[in-house]
């Protein structure tokens, strides 16, 4: 990857959250964030007033059992779900203030998303897949080929864009999905255990390629993983549980795990 690589053709207004950030304050700021869904005749809480800072650039990797709040705290800090109390403020703009349109046009310019299970097109060949977040952005074709040739090189899977999916390894269809993510240039990227589907030297290959994302692109990432050996690729580890933040692992508190060179294809 080249460490000075960036995606071509996309420019942020004023209000872009890593500029809002600039000042010192943090990117990401959670203050009593707290979400509840109705079930049954009662509720339930997987995400209680939780406080949280992370600052631009972090790598931050959310782990705990099941029904702990993991997915909950990322799929609100990705603006796909809001809270029902506390504040959730990105580049300084409140996302519990946004309407449903409002939030849905932040979301597509600042979130990129990794799923586990890839989320690709079947129908449609690599580089389609990763075009499809910028028809919402009204670039000229020539632009969109442009930035997609550029995402799909960074994940070092440019000479598979006419392929379909099912002729893909899975490690080339996170790939794909990576370079998705990325494609628009988002300032955040969010992963939802994004090597649960992968052995382990996909999986660690993946997890070298979002660390390179980070660390040589300057992106921030949060992940959610069960496995405690992707975790050590992130700079600091949240364990919750119950909906609250239990514990704090920071990188110089655990091994370095061996990283891998990501293969060119």
């Amino acid at each position: 990857m080249n460490s000075h690589a960036t995606i071509p053709g996309h420019t942020h207004g004023p209000t872009h959250p890593e500029r809002a950030a600039q000042s010192g304050s943090p990117l990401i700021r959670c203050e009593r964030l707290t979400k509840s869904y109705a079930k049954g005749g009662g509720s339930i809480t997987p995400l209680q007033e939780l406080d949280l800072e992370v600052p631009a650039g972090d790598f931050l990797a959310l782990m705990g059992p099941s029904g702990s709040g993991k997915t909950t705290l990322l799929n609100l800090i990705a603006g796909i779900d809001r809270p029902t109390s506390g504040r959730l403020l990105v580049g300084g703009t409140d996302l519990g203030t946004l309407s449903r349109g409002r939030l849905a046009d932040w979301r597509s310019r600042h979130i990129g998303y990794v799923f586990q299970l890839y989320n690709l097109v079947p129908v449609l060949t690599a580089y389609e897949n990763v075009e499809l977040p910028l028809l919402l952005h009204g670039l000229t074709a020539s632009r969109r080929h442009e930035m997609v040739g550029t995402a799909l090189e960074l994940v070092g899977i440019a000479d598979r864009h006419d392929h379909f999916p099912r002729q893909l390894s899975g490690g080339q269809e996170q790939r794909v999905a990576i370079a998705r993510a990325i494609v628009t240039d988002p300032t955040i990227i969010v992963a939802d255990e994004p090597t649960g589907d992968l052995d382990s030297d996909s999986a660690s290959a993946i997890m070298d390629l979002l660390s390179r994302l980070c660390t040589e692109l300057g992106k921030t990432l949060i992940i959610v993983t069960h496995d405690a050996r992707c975790a050590g690729f992130a700079r600091r580890t949240l364990y919750l549980d119950k909906g609250r933040l239990v514990r704090t692992e920071s990188l110089a508190q655990r091994p370095t795990p061996a990283r891998p060179e990501v293969p060119s294809a």
